[in-house]
């Protein structure tokens, strides 16, 4: 049992839903999530605190050493195009961020759950991805296919937030933090083989896996049984 409805996003499905009181769905869109060679995205639940509406990005390192620097080496004008900066540390390095804007790659929102990973939903630019039937794309994070009508179901409580205005939020200048009302519980899971509300059961490719793993534990354990 949860508080509050959860949102639950189905790695292999590559779909997020947002449930009502009496558990059944009230939003659903298609997601972007980890790529399978090396930037999975991990199995955790979580409880989102707050959202940042048009947020800077925070490269990490890995990300700016493997793919930004290469980049920036082979066109120097590399960083003023794609709106990257350089911004000191605590400990006296810098860091790369990239700033507010259409081409962030955060898209317009970013809902935060803390966690160990540092994963977290957000919008994207990249929209042509959610036309493809597989979408293991991204490091890690889990890019939502309609960030506005999220914001909207996540800051429903709170009736100040209306539709209008987080549209002017997701479209303006300025990062702009929202503490909810209440966490929301967030469930990132793995399941190959779904019920629907409808009863129908869905089968969906083991993208990491997974389940492949499994099969051979569980063979290695029957071999030992016998």
């Amino acid at each position: 049992s949860f508080a509050r409805p959860p949102i639950i996003v189905n790695i292999p499905e590559f779909e997020l839903r947002a449930l009502d009181e009496s558990g059944h769905t009230a939003l659903r869109m298609k997601v972007v999530v980890g790529k399978a060679y090396g930037h999975q995205t991990p199995v955790f639940s979580a409880a989102m605190t707050y959202l940042i509406f048009r947020p800077y990005w925070d490269v990490p390192e890995s990300i700016a050493r493997k793919e930004l620097l290469p980049k920036a080496a082979a066109d120097p004008e590399y960083f003023v195009k794609n709106h990257y900066e350089t911004v000191p540390t605590t400990s006296g390095g810098s860091r790369v961020r990239q700033a507010p804007g259409p081409d962030n790659a955060l898209g317009g929102v970013k809902f935060l759950f803390p966690n160990e990973y540092n994963v977290y939903l957000h919008g994207t630019p990249a929209v042509e991805l959610f036309s493809k039937s597989r979408r293991d794309f991204s490091h890690g994070c889990i890019r939502v296919e309609k960030p506005e009508e999220l914001a909207a179901w996540v800051l429903r409580n709170i009736p100040q937030w209306t539709r209008e205005r987080i549209r002017e939020a997701m479209n303006s200048t300025q990062p702009l933090r929202v503490n909810l009302d209440a966490p929301i519980p967030v469930l990132i899971v793995y399941g190959t083989t779904v019920v629907a509300e409808d009863g129908d059961i869905r089968f969906f490719d083991d993208i990491y896996g997974y389940d492949a793993s499994l099969a051979r534990t569980l063979a290695a354990g029957r071999r030992e049984w016998m």
